[in-house]
């Protein structure tokens, strides 16, 4: 299993490398339209590889995707939380 896990660790690094050399042209990333950002004064815009946005996408939607989960489970940890007292309880009583 841990070769496995070698392989595909391995297979993801010359994916992400494979990617991040196909994309390596600059783009421009804007906070705001053109118009807004005007008359919010300054630039709110800053230079980066494609690859790096395409990185950073992913890695926010991995992000709000386990924290999607973790809160969606919260009731079933609370479930086993409770049982699990009341089995420890249960255990209490018939030791005694």
């Amino acid at each position: 299993m841990r070769f496995i896990r070698l392989i595909f660790v391995a297979f993801l690094a010359l994916v992400l490398v494979a990617v991040a050399l196909a994309n390596r042209q600059v783009v421009t990333l804007s906070l705001f339209p053109a118009n807004l950002g005007q008359f919010l004064g300054g630039t709110w815009s800053v230079a980066v590889p494609l690859f790096l946005v395409i990185f950073v996408a992913f890695a926010l939607g991995m992000l709000a995707g386990l924290i999607w989960e973790w809160m969606r489970e919260s009731k079933i940890r609370k479930t086993a939380r409770q049982r699990s007292r009341k089995v420890e309880q249960l255990e209490n009583e018939v030791g005694q």
